[in-house]
């Protein structure tokens, strides 16, 4: 007790840095990073707490899931993200996590599908908290290569900005601001994307001292577009929409996300007044990068290398300006992810790819010939879920519940799947209380979700571009769920943690750290290691 209580920090911290790696897999930071590396991720393992066992507790691993998580606590059914989109039966079409018809971008015109903001968050986040506990005076900035990567963590009362593929400019919307801050004018006037118009993605260290060294030219990578499949990657093209493009599947696009956090801290001078201040920084890269080469890639092993170094860049920037001893840092991922099947083939796994239009065939014949009908009751699937055509079933006066079942046990008769629930099962918690059927069932949301949750086999592609990229995540399986926690800041000491904990845990332990209250969403639980020795949380059992 005496030792802990002499580690709390005797002032609230200025600010709270919490960077989420979009796709770093929990593995990675410890195979790829070297043991003389001496960047930011090479800080957090050496004075940080390490959580070496972060596993998500859903199925639906995928990004906007991921991050609504990480700043809520909570799981879909409690922050409403059931993933990167969904389908809208009554509209008649997808909706995007972050949409918001009603807020376009600045300087753009309001149309369906085009303006952005937290409208479909459900739950607050732990910036919207510290803003209230503080009568509104402290600030919460959120950045961010994806739009989704951005708002999400921004919450309803923050500022979000994210990049914009068309003209390499970092953007926001209505629900933000009227206007464009003058600095963030003047950032996108210097066009700091263009500076890597003639420049190569090459390795960043020997190419001998790589654990991937000789698997540059796997067959089963696919790249992207006109950056190829192997090193050196030049940025240089004749169009320049084709150039902003191609910079989210670059680590060009991090340090892009990394300067305009800094112009941030420096322009709204955060960390420097008399609260708490918070910035969310997700570096997209990572997750491009592993979708078109790969998690077991070259290109994914020097990217974690040049992360690495930009956090280590920009923590030492930190330190100048605030100070890292009144900088309580934060950093995880939204999601793992598992290498190309194509490539698992080959080393005997039993993956594959799955072709939504051609399983959906499947599926709807089986319908069609169980009840003597000629029209299809499955009518589209987004991930994990596929939607029934309810008018359809109620003109056929069929039983919802009964067509829902027959559609989860064609499933079932598909290579390639190991799992799949009703909506009528979930609603009533009827599914198998085991590791799996209970990560299916916090991946339900009573209004969001479809009519049967789908789940791939392990190693199989599953989304509804079956060609988009090469490899992919958003399951149950390990390798889905994995993410690193590490955590720095006055009071926290080094050690390393196996213990399994989830990343809905990062919330409630950062409200306690603060001593807010946690967002209204949260069902994580705090971590004890942080809390007892930064003080006001709960003792270790």
């Amino acid at each position: 007790k005496e030792a802990a209580e002499a580690a709390r920090p005797d002032k609230p911290p200025k600010l709270v840095l919490w960077i989420t790696v979009d796709q770093l897999r929990g593995d990675l930071p410890g195979r790829y990073l070297p043991p003389s590396a001496t960047g930011g991720l090479a800080h957090l393992r050496d004075y940080g707490l390490w959580y070496t066992q972060a596993h998500y507790p859903y199925a639906t691993t995928l990004t906007a899931v991921g991050h609504a998580t990480l700043f809520t606590g909570g799981m879909p059914a409690d922050h409403g993200i059931v993933g990167n989109d969904w389908l809208d039966i009554a509209a008649g079409r997808s909706v995007d996590s972050v949409e918001d018809d009603g807020h376009p971008l600045i300087g753009g015109k309001a149309a369906p599908g085009k303006g952005s903001s937290p409208l479909n968050l459900t739950s607050t986040t732990v910036g919207d908290e510290l803003i209230s506990s503080s009568a509104g005076r402290s600030r919460v900035f959120s950045v961010s290569t994806k739009d989704r990567g951005a708002i999400l963590p921004g919450g309803r009362l923050g500022k979000a900005f994210w990049y914009d593929k068309g003209t390499g400019r970092y953007v926001t919307s209505a629900y933000y601001y009227k206007e464009y801050p003058a600095w963030v004018e003047q950032w996108n006037m210097s066009k700091p994307a263009d500076k890597f118009r003639d420049a190569a993605w090459t390795l960043k260290d020997a190419p001998d001292s790589y654990l991937h060294r000789d698997r540059d030219d796997r067959s089963c990578e696919r790249g992207y577009k006109y950056l190829g499949r192997t090193f050196p990657h030049a940025m240089a093209t004749e169009k320049a929409a084709d150039f902003y493009a191609a910079i989210p599947y670059s680590p060009f696009s991090d340090e892009l996300t990394v300067s305009f956090a800094r112009t941030a801290v420096e322009q709204e001078k955060l960390g420097q007044g008399p609260v708490t201040d918070m910035l969310a920084v997700s570096l997209s890269a990572t997750d491009p990068i592993g979708h078109g080469w790969g998690p077991e890639s070259l290109e994914a092993e020097d990217n974690v290398r040049r992360v690495d170094a930009l956090l280590g860049e920009f923590f030492t920037f930190i330190d100048q300006k605030i100070g890292l001893d009144k900088t309580l840092v934060l950093l995880s991922a939204d999601h793992g992810m598992d290498d190309v099947p194509e490539c698992a083939q080959t080393s005997g796994l039993p993956a594959g790819r799955h072709y939504p239009a051609k399983f959906m065939r499947q599926i709807n014949d089986g319908l069609k010939a169980r009840y003597k009908i000629d029209r299809d009751l499955v009518v589209a699937f987004w991930n994990p879920s596929l939607y029934l055509d309810l008018t359809a079933i109620a003109e056929l006066k069929l039983d919802v519940a009964k067509v829902e079942r027959a559609t989860a046990d064609l499933v079932m008769r598909i290579p390639g799947f190991c799992f799949a629930a009703t909506r009528t099962d979930l609603l009533t918690g009827s599914v198998p209380d085991n590791n799996l059927g209970r990560k299916v069932l916090n991946s339900f949301h009573p209004t969001r979700t479809g009519n049967v949750l789908i789940v791939p086999a392990p190693f199989w592609f599953l989304y509804p571009d079956p060609n988009y990229g090469a490899a992919m995540h958003g399951s149950p399986h390990a390798y889905d769920t994995y993410v690193p926690i590490m955590i720095a800041g006055p009071g926290i000491h080094a050690d390393r943690i196996h213990r399994p904990v989830s990343p809905s845990d990062l919330a409630p332990t950062v409200c306690g750290y603060l001593g807010i209250k946690p967002p209204s969403g949260c069902c994580g639980k705090a971590l004890f290691e942080v809390l007892d020795i930064a003080g006001g949380g709960p003792t270790k059992p």
